[in-house]
């Protein structure tokens, strides 16, 4: 079974759930190790699905709210532009819904970060220049994923378009087809 195959398995498996369901038995539901469970269970997450982990298990919200088109795209820089970056993101009506990175070791990680204008950008930027912390992306050489989301395709495509004019977007590899 391919990842993203999994991972729909796994989507049906929380849809249908009536209390939580543990890793260990999301991964014998799909013959794989809990430890991939933990990295569908992020990707999920990074496409937009509301996978909550409790004591017992994992539960899928679902809410009423209709969802706004998204769009996860790969992305490259150095942490100079970063500000540039969610700027011109924010700037074409999208927000940065989170930041993900792939790591070969660790595997997908993924941090929650709703930035939705130049000031929630400005206001991370300082968090994270603040401290002793750096961008996600640093664990990856500058590679990392946002999910994005706006009020139209329309808006998705010209942001896409944008990030890829100024060098930003990066080509997906083989492996991580089934991120989007």
């Amino acid at each position: 079974m391919k990842g993203a195959e999994r991972r729909e398995a796994i989507r049906r498996e929380l849809h249908g759930a009536v209390s939580p369901i543990s890793g260990s038995a999301l991964a014998r539901a799909v013959g794989v190790s809990r430890q991939v469970i933990v990295q569908d269970i992020a990707l999920l997450r990074a496409n937009g699905d509301d996978v909550v982990a409790t004591a017992r298990g994992y539960v899928l919200r679902e809410g009423p709210e209709p969802r706004l088109p998204t769009r996860v795209v790969k992305v490259h820089h150095g942490v100079d532009q970063v500000e540039e970056e969610l700027n011109c993101i924010v700037d074409l009506g999208g927000a940065v819904q989170n930041v993900m990175v792939n790591h070969r070791v660790y595997g997908a990680i993924t941090a929650e970060l709703d930035i939705r204008s130049r000031r929630d950008a400005a206001r991370y930027l300082a968090d994270i220049g603040s401290g002793k912390s750096v961008p996600l992306m640093t664990v990856t050489s500058g590679y990392h994923f946002h999910r994005i989301t706006a009020d139209t395709e329309g808006q998705l495509d010209e942001i896409e378009a944008a990030l890829e004019q100024r060098g930003f977007l990066a080509e997906l590899m083989p492996y991580e087809q089934d991120v989007r």
